[in-house]
């Protein structure tokens, strides 16, 4: 999740392909804006990637 500032999930979770990756990634960024708090002026913007860091999603 970038916000600002770069916020990585270093751990990370296996999902058997990418739509399981677009619906956790979906669900999680929306878990993620209720934590905002209303802050505005900064984008964000969350990022999936594979475990070689290859791109499978980005949400904005």
């Amino acid at each position: 999740m970038h916000h600002g500032k770069r916020h990585a999930d270093e751990t990370g979770v296996v999902l058997p392909g990418r739509g399981a990756a677009w619906k956790e990634a979906t669900f999680t960024t929306g878990q993620l804006l209720q934590d905002l708090d209303g802050a505005h002026g900064q984008g964000w913007r969350m990022e999936v990637t594979d475990e070689a860091a290859n791109p499978v999603c980005v949400l904005h």
